[in-house]
């Protein structure tokens, strides 16, 4: 261990080591004013990303420098883990640099910062580059951004099924030269259609009398390019495999989904779920244009609005109960808060069971009867507190007595049990319906749910207020 990595895991007894500290450690190495064969020399012993945290506290030169220093392949690599517009980087390198850095990327990489740049400049490039690029690029591209097919990448190895063990080695070495996505071997027929395939592992131990034949897995997981992410998002989810192989409708290998671009599809996903959830139409980062983010709200927000101006028109239907008993209005918020949090909860669970594609009629029923009987135990339990304190409250701090304020504890407690029941129903019916008619659930947000439930409160609370309190026991003060 050198005496400055030494210095960097100094620890005291009991405590967890200090981790070295990589950005500080290149930064010295980058503006050390060492030879060029010394600073690459020292470079090489970093990770790509390590190199690529520090490259935007690099000035223009100095990054200049490393184009030239590191290389191609180097440069290609950092580029792919650089979270910044990488067009800005590429504009210091001139577009034949470029394009040869374009080159050396998976053509996925390459694909995701062409599509960041504008499209005379994107094409341009693309025309710098030789022939198999453009091809692969050009395949990628052909694909709908929410079709397996945009996200997949060339870097993968396929050996004809029938040959000999020496023969797939001989293969392997000879085509990893180009691509070192090599953990799977792919196998394919005659006709160049998928059969199946091989773990590295497996073939490296085989003896030359293994049979290649048995080491063939016939039944590896495979998705088409055309599938949508949304069709196959649990497959890729479920399967714990390095990559998967994407096929055209001949069942002929285009390319693989790797384990990375697997993560970041479901990243993704739960991304756009969350922001469904949200009550917003896509995702937002956090440099978008105030007009963009707009777009994507507004439409939920008028939705809203009307369900909002529907919950106040019921209110103003039940002004007699208010002008004649106004304490209920106190409580108001209590009744619409908790009915909307059970059924965000309800939604929530849902949401999450509905993603089983398997899921039976009969399962789904059931589901929705746990999540009635969950609402009616909570319900009940929280009505009985909501009965004793309230009561409690009305009758000493307001004033009212017992009788009066235990009376219109029960119509809360009783109001609250039946809010939730129904609110719970609904947080399970609404995106169940959503399901059925085959439009995501999550598009069921939060703040739907939240304003379908006051709706549900509010009848339900003033309803009984009505009936029980003005009608049966005559409280109207």
């Amino acid at each position: 261990m050198s005496e400055f990595e030494d210095r960097n895991m100094e620890y005291t007894e009991g405590d967890i080591p200090e981790k070295r500290d990589y950005e500080k450690e290149l930064i010295c190495i980058i503006k050390s004013g060492d030879p060029p064969s010394v600073i690459r020399r020292k470079l090489e012993h970093y990770h790509e990303n390590d190199i690529a945290s520090v490259w935007e506290e690099l000035s223009r030169e100095e990054r200049i420098k490393l184009y030239k220093l590191l290389g191609n392949e180097t440069v290609s690599e950092i580029f792919t883990y650089l979270e910044d517009d990488v067009s800005i980087y590429l504009e210091e390198l001139g577009l034949e640099n470029a394009a040869d850095i374009l080159e050396s990327m998976d053509a996925d990489d390459a694909v995701d910062i062409l599509d960041e740049m504008e499209d005379e400049k994107s094409d341009r490039l693309i025309q710098l580059m030789d022939e198999e690029s453009r091809h692969d690029i050009g395949l990628i591209q052909s694909y709908e951004d929410n079709e397996i097919g945009s996200r997949m990448t060339m870097n993968f190895i396929v050996i004809h099924r029938g040959l000999m063990i020496q023969e797939a080695m001989k293969e392997l070495v000879t085509q990893a030269a180009d691509n070192d996505n090599i953990s799977t071997i792919y196998v394919v027929n005659e006709d160049d259609s998928f059969y199946g395939a091989i773990d590295l592992k497996d073939l490296i131990i085989a003896r030359k009398f293994t049979s290649l034949e048995d080491l063939i897995s016939t039944s590896y997981p495979y998705v088409y390019a055309k599938e949508t992410i949304d069709e196959c998002f649990e497959e890729l989810r479920d399967y714990s495999e390095d990559s998967i192989p994407v096929l055209d409708n001949d069942k002929k290998i285009l390319g693989v989904i790797t384990a990375q671009d697997i993560v970041e599809v479901v990243d993704e996903e739960m991304g756009e779920d969350y922001a469904r959830l949200a009550g917003l139409t896509a995702e937002e980062d956090l440099n978008e244009p105030l007009l963009e983010s707009m777009k994507k709200r507004i439409p939920w927000l008028l939705v809203l609005l009307m369900l909002g101006l529907a919950v106040s028109s019921v209110v103003g239907v039940f002004e007699q109960v208010v002008s004649q008993l106004t304490l209920v209005m106190c409580f108001q918020s209590l009744i619409l808060d908790m009915a909307g949090n059970a059924g965000t909860q309800s939604l929530a669970v849902t949401i999450r069971v509905l993603m089983d594609e398997n899921l039976t009629g009969a399962q789904k029923l059931r589901l929705m009867f746990k999540e009635m009987r969950v609402g009616a135990v909570n319900g009940l339990l929280l009505g009985l507190i909501s009965l004793v304190f309230i009561g409690v409250y009305i009758a000493l701090v307001k004033g009212k007595g017992f009788w009066f304020g235990f009376a219109v504890s029960a119509c809360i407690g009783f109001s609250l049990m039946v809010a939730m029941i129904i609110s719970s129903i609904t947080g399970t019916v609404i995106p169940m319906f959503f399901h059925k008619i085959k439009i995501d659930p999550a598009v069921a947000s939060g703040p739907l749910i939240t304003t379908v439930n006051d709706l549900v409160a509010v009848v339900t609370y003033y309803g009984l207020s009505w009936i029980l309190l003005i009608n049966m026991l005559r409280l109207a003060e």
